[in-house]
């Protein structure tokens, strides 16, 4: 973000334009929390939903940035605690900071905070570091080593799967992908591939995705440029516009979960993947 008023907003693209927006009446802004939109600085990085043709701002989300993985270790720094997470072989290790102010909202659904639990939360980046704000699912009861098998097969080859789209951070900029966790351990390098609750069928690493959100009806194809390891260790539900099927399905990029439909907050949606 470059500059902003009540009424407009003037972003710098990844390519490198300059864009002039229109912001809605009722457009809302969150970085942690809602905010106003003129109280964001110069050079804040944005995610923007957009209607008509993409000239018209219907949401705005500032620095966000999300935190999965594998709990490491838990400290202390001040009242804040500081939390090293295995995001995965594809993303490393990250320390995260746990505001003291939030830490009561983040344990009502993340209660076995220790190492081998899973985590999983919505922040924002600052000070060059990530800070958790909201929980962004309700923890597995599950060590991550411990994953529910997924259940028998019948009826042969399901044409769609149902189940959980989440976002991930992990991407590029602007990237339109997703991280899939059916894919053979040799073919991506990954020790922590081919693990998931799901009855999902092995696909290859290029393959197209045809993914649709079943709360809004869109629908978009998606390459797989990655393994999806950590969100197939995630055995839980979205309850996004209906209560979805157990386990994670893909993750996508942020871009792609906006466009399908996604609140970047809420976290995940209701969707049928199929291959596109």
């Amino acid at each position: 973000m470059l500059d902003t008023s009540p009424h407009l907003i003037i972003v710098e693209t990844p390519e490198g334009t300059e864009e002039r927006l229109v912001v809605a009446p009722w457009a809302t802004t969150w970085r942690g929390e809602n905010v106003a939109l003129t109280d964001l600085p110069p050079r804040t990085n944005v995610i923007m939903r957009t209607l008509h043709g993409g000239k018209v701002v219907d949401r705005v989300w500032a620095d966000i940035t999300r935190i999965t993985g594998t709990i490491l270790a838990v400290g202390k720094e001040g009242r804040d605690q500081l939390v090293e997470l295995d995001a995965g072989p594809h993303r490393g290790r990250r320390t995260i900071v746990i505001p003291y102010r939030v830490s009561g909202r983040l344990r009502v659904r993340h209660p076995m905070f220790e190492p081998g639990y899973l985590f999983d939360a919505i922040g924002i980046r600052e000070d060059g570091r990530a800070s958790a704000r909201l929980p962004a699912t309700s923890q597995p009861p599950y060590r991550a080593r411990a994953v529910p098998a997924p259940p028998p097969a019948y009826g042969g080859a399901q044409s769609r799967v149902a189940g959980t789209i989440t976002w991930s951070d992990g991407f590029d900029e602007d990237e339109h992908g997703a991280a899939y966790p059916m894919l053979e351990r040799s073919d991506v390098g990954c020790r922590d591939a081919e693990t998931s609750c799901v009855g999902l069928p092995y696909l290859a690493l290029g393959s197209m995705l045809h993914v649709e959100n079943t709360c809004t009806g869109r629908t978009q194809v998606i390459p797989i440029v990655t393994c999806g390891c950590v969100a197939g260790r995630f055995c839980d539900r979205c309850v996004e516009c209906d209560t979805s099927p157990r386990g994670r399905i893909a993750e996508v990029s942020p871009v792609s979960f906006v466009e399908l439909g996604g609140d970047l907050i809420k976290g995940c949606f209701n969707a049928r993947i199929g291959l596109g």
